[in-house]
């Protein structure tokens, strides 16, 4: 089978900026019609305002999207699939679903669970300076210390991980044929029935344990799956990234990286200029048009898809000046990293808490640290962006 070898528009990037292309198109009046390596043709909406509009009307734009991978299954079947999936629902479902997870990611959960990941944190820094230069800082740090903690979370076996990261590579790895990005879906999923059952046998006091023992009676044995499934994707796929990409950013802007490692009240600030100015997640779900309207003036009928293009929204200059400047000394809220509205990520609290302990944790250690590599190995095909390696020494 062969791989997709063209990046959609959306996608692309130099090197940790959205292409120039994507800038235009926010300058543009309206919106205009882009296409997806699946086929689709969505509206793409580039401006923080429109962006914000859409993730903050679920009655307008609704996530109740079938993606293509789940076209052609069965009706019972595509049910099934979205069962549990937060970012697939909308009120009054998302709500009943999200409020059963709230209290797991609260500020004072997290408050509770710092001293945890603080230790997992210093467990890899050890390691990595046992074993000295050179390191991959993404296989070392990056990629270990996020999935960890998510798997304590949830109680999934943490010996398992590479199986699950493999998996979830495939799915958001949108160069791959769609059978191929499917059949990692279905694994996926099949790991997670397994993980399910044992815990509805044997519930432990983890957040999975934790729902089956306080709301069994709430959540079908499908969305307990759906649920699990999402967060172990988001909960690792997603931090590592960032602790990734970011540690590169902080090591071209040397300045910065000293008031990170420093100052401890610049730290919180630093983290939400990261988030903005590199704005991993690409688009987010597409949305389904449920009525005729328009967005920027552009008539945009009923069925019509739309989608996001986050960095170029985070780069707004409506948003703050100098939007193509990484300046953590701002620290700018209302960015969309992690969306808007209702859909506003339900981790948020978890990555924003473990970002804030590794980045200092990391420069302190290594206060030489350095990029060890003239090569930058970008993961540009994901549906997350990131670093696929980081060479580093000190």
């Amino acid at each position: 089978m062969t791989h997709a070898t063209t990046l959609p528009l959306h996608m692309r990037r130099d090197r940790f900026d959205p292409v120039p292309e994507l800038g235009a198109l926010r300058e543009r009046p309206g919106l205009t019609k882009v296409r997806t390596p699946m086929g689709l043709e969505p509206w793409l909406v580039t401006r923080w305002a429109d962006v914000r509009e859409v993730l903050g009307d679920p009655a307008r734009f609704s996530n109740a999207f079938v993606a293509p991978m789940q076209q052609g299954r069965s009706p019972e079947e595509v049910a099934r699939m979205r069962a549990g999936n937060l970012l697939a629902q909308d009120p009054p479902e998302h709500t009943r679903l999200r409020r059963l997870l709230t209290g797991e990611f609260t500020g004072r959960r997290m408050r509770r669970l710092e001293p945890r990941v603080q230790a997992i944190v210093d467990e890899h820094l050890d390691a990595m300076e046992q074993k000295g230069p050179p390191a991959d800082l993404v296989a070392d740090f990056a990629l270990p210390v996020p999935s960890l903690v998510i798997c304590e979370l949830l109680g999934v076996p943490y010996e398992e991980r590479r199986e699950f990261q493999e998996r979830s590579g495939r799915l958001l790895d949108v160069s791959l044929p769609l059978p191929e990005r499917l059949a990692a879906s279905d694994e996926l999923r099949s790991y997670m029935a397994r993980l399910v059952a044992g815990q509805q046998a044997d519930p432990g006091e983890e957040l999975l344990g934790m729902l089956i023992r306080e709301h069994g009676t709430e959540v079908t044995t499908d969305e307990l799956i759906g649920i699990a499934n999402l967060l172990l994707i988001a909960g690792h796929e997603t931090t590592s990234n960032m602790l990734g990409l970011g540690t590169l950013a902080l090591l071209h802007h040397p300045d910065q990286l000293a008031l990170v490692r420093d100052d401890p009240e610049a730290v919180g600030p630093a983290i939400e200029e990261l988030l903005r100015w590199l704005s991993i997640v690409h688009s987010g779900t597409f949305k389904i048009v449920t009525e005729d309207t328009e967005i920027a003036g552009t008539p945009i009928p009923k069925g019509d898809t739309v989608m996001l293009s986050l960095p170029a929204a985070n780069r707004d200059p409506e948003l703050l000046d100098r939007p193509e400047e990484l300046d953590v000394r701002r620290g700018a809220l209302g960015h969309v990293a992690f969306g808007h509205g209702v859909h506003h990520c339900l981790g948020a609290p978890l990555a924003r808490m473990e970002m804030r302990t590794a980045f200092p944790a990391l420069f302190r250690r290594f206060p030489t640290l350095q990029v060890a590599s003239d090569e930058e190995h970008f993961r540009s095909f994901n549906a997350i962006f990131g670093m696929e390696s980081l060479p580093v020494a000190w």
